[in-house]
């Protein structure tokens, strides 16, 4: 009785620490990694200019009507 109850055990402490996930390096760069930042940079530009270009639309659209600047 002792010898079963000592390999169940032994079995379930191993099936335990086999399941866990394994440390896992972070994923390497690729060759697309450079491209990938430069597409992300041009969006952050992008975006930056689209809300530039709003900002003097209804600055303008402002002066048109004679209203007070905002």
């Amino acid at each position: 009785m002792g010898l079963s109850r000592n390999v169940t055990m032994s079995l379930s402490i191993l099936f335990t620490v086999g399941c866990a996930p394994p440390d896992q390096p972070p994923p390497q760069k690729t060759v697309f990694e450079p491209l990938l930042q430069a597409e992300q940079r041009a969006r952050d530009v992008q975006k930056t200019v689209d809300e530039h270009a709003d900002a003097t639309r209804k600055a303008v659209d402002t002066q048109e009507r004679g209203d007070t600047p905002p």
